[in-house]
């Protein structure tokens, strides 16, 4: 396992690398640790190393990954390593040649960081004052923040709270490697019991979106919306309000408020025969999350809420290539009371607004699956 720690100083990397170091059985190391040990040795590499560290200036990003690499390559690093200090630069990320499986920001405040290194560490440095730390704080933000998107974008990113305590912040880490500590022991984590995700909200609060990021993570995905619209297409309807209000109406008097869960319930038994998490596209009343319960006891059933502001939903609306006129007041009311599902919003296992970016929605969802996948 390759692993790299990312945070500004007094994020709690080295704590955090050395008690993985055990855990995992592979070396953590910094930058800082390797050219110190190259500039012991008697070569000319060690010589140049030396000089320039004597000097105060930074090893160039060129020089700096070629000595990375060549280091990396010795037989103690042959099962993996934790590297805290590298890369540092953009340009260090792209040309860095040994592959990464894992990257983990440490996030903490800058004024938490400050605090940490300043008040509540007695043996500080003579170069961490208040003003070399904000320097290097501003470092950090202007050359190694890139360098977090592009891991992001390689969905190797894993965002920590680094503010948590240190036991909280390390099983966190292990959770995101597929790990748990179980009586000193390192295990790899396995879903132990069935868990159904069911997605609510709105029309235009993203749930087609939320369906696709749970597709990405292999997540089978039942869509309770599709009955309607296959039943609207096959009759060759037009998808407005007046035909969909209608074919709800018809299949609810047929098979009770809880039609959709009842119209799905054998392909959800397939997906649940096959995978311990299925998740529900746009599950709506009260009655169709009761009936999820009482058909499938055994799973855990967490109801998603995913909100957004009302302008922005009816404006998503519109965009739509199919339903576009499915939106506005008259059709979020027949949702909330008519369907009855205001019930499911509030009572919610799990709320993610969706306000801004298709990323920060991402991020959001991706901490709520952790926190469902991860749970016992």
């Amino acid at each position: 396992m390759k692993l790299v720690l990312i945070g500004i100083q007094g994020s709690g990397k080295s704590t955090q690398g050395n008690l993985l170091s055990k855990q995992l059985g592979i070396p953590y190391l910094s930058t800082g640790h390797i050219f110190r040990q190259l500039a012991k040795e008697k070569t000319k590499l060690g010589h140049y190393i030396k000089v320039v560290m004597n000097t105060g200036l930074l090893i160039p990003d060129e020089k700096t990954i070629e000595i990375v690499n060549s280091y990396l390559s010795r037989p103690e690093y042959k099962k993996g390593y934790i590297m805290d200090g590298f890369p540092r630069t953009l340009n260090q990320a792209e040309k860095f040649s040994n592959n990464v499986d894992k990257v983990i920001y440490l996030e903490i405040p800058d004024k938490e960081a400050i605090y940490r290194l300043v008040y509540r560490n007695s043996e500080a440095r003579e170069d961490e004052t208040i003003p070399a730390i904000k320097k290097r704080i501003e470092l950090f933000k202007k050359f190694t923040l890139p360098v977090l998107e592009f891991y992001k974008k390689e969905n190797k990113l894993v965002t920590i709270e680094g503010i948590q305590t240190i036991e909280t912040v390390n099983q966190e880490i292990l959770k995101s490697l597929g790990k748990v500590m179980r009586k000193n022991k390192i295990e790899n984590w396995q879903v132990k019991h069935k868990k159904i995700i069911a997605v609510v909200g709105l029309p235009g609060v993203g749930k087609t979106d939320a369906a696709d990021f749970f597709r990405k993570q292999r997540m089978p995905v039942i869509s309770f919306g599709e009955a309607i619209n296959d039943y609207i297409e096959n009759n060759h309807l037009p998808h407005i309000e007046k035909t969909h209000k209608k074919v709800r109406l018809e299949l609810r008097q047929k098979h009770g408020m809880a039609a959709m869960a009842v119209l799905n319930e054998e392909r959800i038994k397939q997906a649940m025969n096959k995978n311990m998490i299925v998740i529900i596209d746009g599950l709506r009343s009260w009655q169709e999350y009761l009936h999820l319960k009482k058909t499938f006891p055994k799973a855990t059933v967490y109801l998603l809420a995913i909100y957004a502001d009302k302008h922005l939903r009816w404006a998503r609306s519109i965009r739509r290539s199919k339903r576009n006129k499915l939106y506005g007041e008259e059709r979020d009311l027949d949702e909330l009371i008519g369907i009855n599902m205001a019930p499911t919003i509030a009572y919610a296992d799990f709320l993610v607004k969706n306000n801004f970016s298709i990323e920060d929605f991402h991020d959001k969802l991706e901490e709520v699956f952790r926190t469902i996948y991860y749970s016992e």
